[in-house]
């Protein structure tokens, strides 16, 4: 309904059938219950009940739009009483004056008791409860009415400034993965220089296939599964060619399906630190790389040897601010939908990460 309706206009729906409802079942079911084929009512009735309802709705209309915006709503809640109390006297002294203006009681009294001399200064008492009862249900309803509103304001107001302040963090996030990246990628190229040009040379032309994902991709807030598999696969494969022998790699990665999303260089920090701790030119160590979809869920493993770093190694000096990157990205854009678990077992000296996420 809300998406063929526009939505002003199906506010303005809901208020008159609201109204509609209300003038039936508080001002015309009474009536219609009485003998209406003894009784003729007469013509000051309907013009009383014309009259309510025009008092009601502008004391409800009055109420959500001056009364609780620039008096309960700014705090001023006794103020608020004041005026609601003061406007119940005004409502029963102005419904009173209408009654005697045009002969209400009179006319009321000769209908249903002919017989009875007229008293002017008597009043019936379960009428005036009634209309008493009608003004603080107009205020009740205007008063919820008017908060709901000003609640859903706010709370799109705030959802709004939620989704700017995640795009801008999620943005700053990003620019600081990419040099971090870069960083980490050219300086292996610039040992391999030193080593076997011709490896360095392969190592530029990866990259360069790398960079154009990163420039590409991770200018968008997602990017296809397979994409960013193919992206863990050249990574591996330019850190393949500074390992040495005695480090021996275990890469289990699947096939995912083309139709699965995911944030891009998502993975790459856990990668980045296998490559970084899990790597020893005197030392046998094994690294493992797992990657496995069913359904909608992703499985990511790492296992990885734990080494110190070289103390002259540019890396050495490093924060860790890919870790704690990725982390914080997981939360804002995955919240309630990943598992992140990651540690050390002393046992065998490794460092673990187990990382699902659904990508439904």
């Amino acid at each position: 309904m809300a998406t063929l309706i526009p939505k002003k206009n199906l506010s303005l729906i809901v208020h008159l059938l609201g109204w509609i409802m209300l003038c039936v079942v508080l001002l015309l079911l009474s009536p219609l219950s009485w003998k209406m084929g003894e009784v003729q009512l007469p013509t000051q009735f309907w013009a009383k009940q014309i009259f309510l309802v025009a008092v009601l709705i502008t004391i409800f209309y009055s109420n959500s739009s001056i009364l609780v915006p620039r008096i309960l709503l700014k705090g001023k809640n006794y103020l608020y009483l004041l005026v609601i109390l003061v406007g119940a006297v005004l409502f029963y002294g102005l419904v009173v004056y209408f009654e005697q203006f045009i002969g209400y009681g009179r006319a009321m009294h000769e209908t249903f008791n002919p017989e009875k001399v007229f008293d002017p200064k008597k009043r019936w008492l379960p009428g005036d409860v009634f209309q008493l009862l009608l003004y603080v249900i107009s205020v009740g309803l205007s008063t919820s009415v008017a908060l709901v509103q000003k609640w859903q304001t706010d709370e799109t107001l705030r959802q709004e400034m939620d989704r700017q302040r995640i795009n801008t963090e999620l943005s700053y996030l990003k620019a600081q993965i990419n040099p971090h990246f870069f960083f980490n990628t050219l300086n292996n190229i610039y040992a391999l220089t030193n080593l076997d040009v011709s490896k360095a040379q392969e190592a530029l032309l990866k990259l360069s296939r790398m960079m154009r994902y990163v420039l590409y991709e991770n200018q968008k807030n997602e990017t296809l599964l397979s994409k960013e598999i193919r992206f863990i696969e050249d990574y591996i494969e330019l850190m393949k060619m500074r390992l040495s022998s005695k480090v021996k790699l275990n890469i289990q990665i699947e096939e995912p399906k083309e139709n699965l999303i995911i944030a891009p260089m998502l993975l790459l920090p856990f990668l980045e630190n296998c490559f970084k701790h899990g790597v020893s030119s005197q030392h046998e160590s094994e690294i493992l790389i797992k990657v496995e979809v069913m359904g909608d869920t992703l499985f990511f493993e790492t296992r990885n040897h734990i080494f110190p770093v070289n103390p002259d190694s540019p890396e050495a000096h490093e924060n860790g601010i890919g870790l704690t990157n990725t982390q914080r990205r997981l939360n804002l854009i995955y919240p309630q939908k990943h598992r992140l678990k990651f540690g050390k077992d002393d046992a065998k000296q490794e460092y673990w990460v187990n990382l699902t996420i659904n990508l439904a």
